[in-house]
Formats: C-alpha cells, structure tokens, sequence
C-alpha cells in the first residue's frame, strides 16, 4: 500500500495519509500482541510461566511494537514533518534537482534512521508473530477417527 500511495499521491497527501495510518497500525499492533498473551492457551498469561519460549516471543513482540508506538514511530513522524517544513522554507520539492541545503541532508539523515529502525522493528515483530504461530500450531492434536 505505501509504495502505492507514494507513487500515485501528492507528497503532501502521502504525508497526511503516513501521519494518520502508521501511529493507529502500531496501536493495533500493541494490542494485538497484548491480545495474544491473554488468551495464550490454556489458561491465559498464568500458562506462560510455563512456556518460556512462547513468553519470550510474545514479549519480543511486544518489546517491538512498543517500541515502534511510542518511540521510532513518534520520532519518524516528527522528523517528516520537519523535513517538509524545511522543504517548504527552502522553497524546493522533495525531488528538486541540485545539491540539498546542509539542513534539508540533517533532516533527511534523521529521517532516514528512524524511518530504518521503524521498519526493521517492525519486520522483527511480524517475524517473532510467525514463529509464535508456527509454535502454537506445532501443539494441535488432530482428531483420528
């Protein structure tokens, strides 16, 4: 969907859509991990005293998406706006030809880290969420007639 959105919108657009999707995503995704670990079977997070590894990964998970909703998505919001008011100071687009300022390369630096971090804790949750599901369904029994 962002490569889409990036592609065929205004970057002013794109900007307000990534400002009002990507801090509701990681509130979603917070809670469903905190979803998760209540309903871990059989009887909730009191079970996972006794699984360690699963604890771990929901707590990894956790760890990431918390991360993600109250630290690098924050911050990378943030520093998108700043590079666009930068932009706007400069009187340039995003995508003007010639050497950026030194402040519009810092801004685009911050950016761009965060921006990383955000994207790799988030593709380190959605790895640990299918190892957990992978471990989950690795415990059904199924019923022989």
């Amino acid at each position: 969907m962002t490569k889409v959105c990036y592609q065929a919108l205004p970057m002013s657009a794109f900007t307000t859509l990534q400002k009002r999707v990507f801090p509701l995503y990681f509130r979603i995704q917070s809670g469903l991990v905190l979803l998760t670990a209540v309903t871990f079977p059989p009887y909730g997070p009191a079970s996972l005293v006794f699984s360690a590894g699963d604890a771990v990964t929901i707590g990894f998970t956790g760890a990431m998406a918390l991360l993600n909703l109250t630290i690098y998505g924050p911050r990378t919001q943030q520093a998108m706006i700043e590079r666009t008011h930068q932009q706007t100071r400069e009187g340039r687009s995003h995508d003007a030809p010639g050497e950026p300022s030194e402040e519009m390369i810092e801004k685009r630096k911050i950016f761009s880290h965060n921006h990383a971090m955000s994207i790799h804790l988030n593709l380190l949750a959605m790895g640990a969420t299918v190892w957990y599901g992978l471990r989950l369904a690795s415990r059904l029994q199924p019923a022989l007639s």
